[in-house]
């Protein structure tokens, strides 16, 4: 009996040290994704050429400060930010989308607030001010219905930040836009694919509240380019972009 006893006190006792372990790792890991960085993947094509289907990355949740959005499903209620920083114009950042919060976008940050946004046959223009373009090249781009070829721009802000878009043409739906006032504690986010985002030029996004950010892009840490199924061990090594692992979102 009395060996028994022991044995069943070890044996409580190992499923109890298990427990907590498993309860620290947990406490620890939630904690790193709320307060310090979070992955995401990138499921459409509109930061092409910026970033690809099947990308993978971290996102700095300190950046911007914290908001309930920070924290998962939202579940820590309440309003504002926390520790709260502006983002910069350029930045590219992951947020909720105000008309439906369960849903992450990842976008660039174009507008701050007071701003006045305007596309005029393609050209951006903050406060008047027209965003200057570069063509450096062209590629083959798949919207999903046919291939067509996208320029590829070099887009300038003119306080200097520069990064990379894509363009079709300059005559389509989103290409030439009313002006754009943004809001005291908003912000005005576009894709980097043009012709291919939905974004704040759209009634379905608008204008982004401070609130529903939730951090910079910062560095990838994965990418494939999908040509390998979950089965076909064999072609991963194939599928897996090596080339664009631990680069920086500019």
């Amino acid at each position: 009996m009395r060996n028994k006893s022991v044995k069943e006190t070890k044996e409580k006792s190992a499923i109890g040290e298990t427990f907590r372990t498993l309860l620290i790792a947990g406490v620890l890991a939630l904690s790193f994704r709320s307060f310090i960085a979070e992955p995401f993947n990138i499921p459409s094509g509109s930061m092409i050429p910026t970033l690809l289907v099947g990308d993978y990355l971290f996102v700095s949740k300190y950046s911007y400060g914290y908001s309930r959005y920070s924290f998962p499903l939202g579940l820590i209620p309440f309003s504002g930010r926390v520790l709260a920083s502006q983002p910069e114009r350029g930045d590219v950042a992951v947020f909720r989308l105000p008309s439906d919060v369960t849903v992450d976008y990842i976008k660039r940050v174009v507008g701050l607030p007071g701003d006045r946004l305007q596309v005029k046959a393609g050209i951006l223009y903050i406060n008047g001010v027209a965003a200057t373009r570069r063509l450096i090249g062209q590629q083959s781009y798949n919207s999903g219905l046919s291939s067509m070829t996208a320029n590829l721009y070099e887009e300038k802000f003119a306080d200097g930040h520069s990064h990379s878009i894509q363009e079709i043409s300059d005559t389509l739906r989103l290409d030439n836009t009313p002006e754009f006032t943004v809001p005291a504690g908003h912000y005005f986010m576009m894709g980097d694919n043009r012709d291919n985002s939905r974004d704040s030029r759209t009634a379905s996004v608008g204008f982004v509240p401070a609130a529903n950010l939730i951090g910079r892009a910062e560095f990838l840490f994965f990418s494939h380019d999908s040509s390998a199924r979950f089965w076909e061990i064999w072609k991963w090594p194939l599928a897996i972009r090596f080339e664009r692992i631990g680069n920086r979102v500019n």
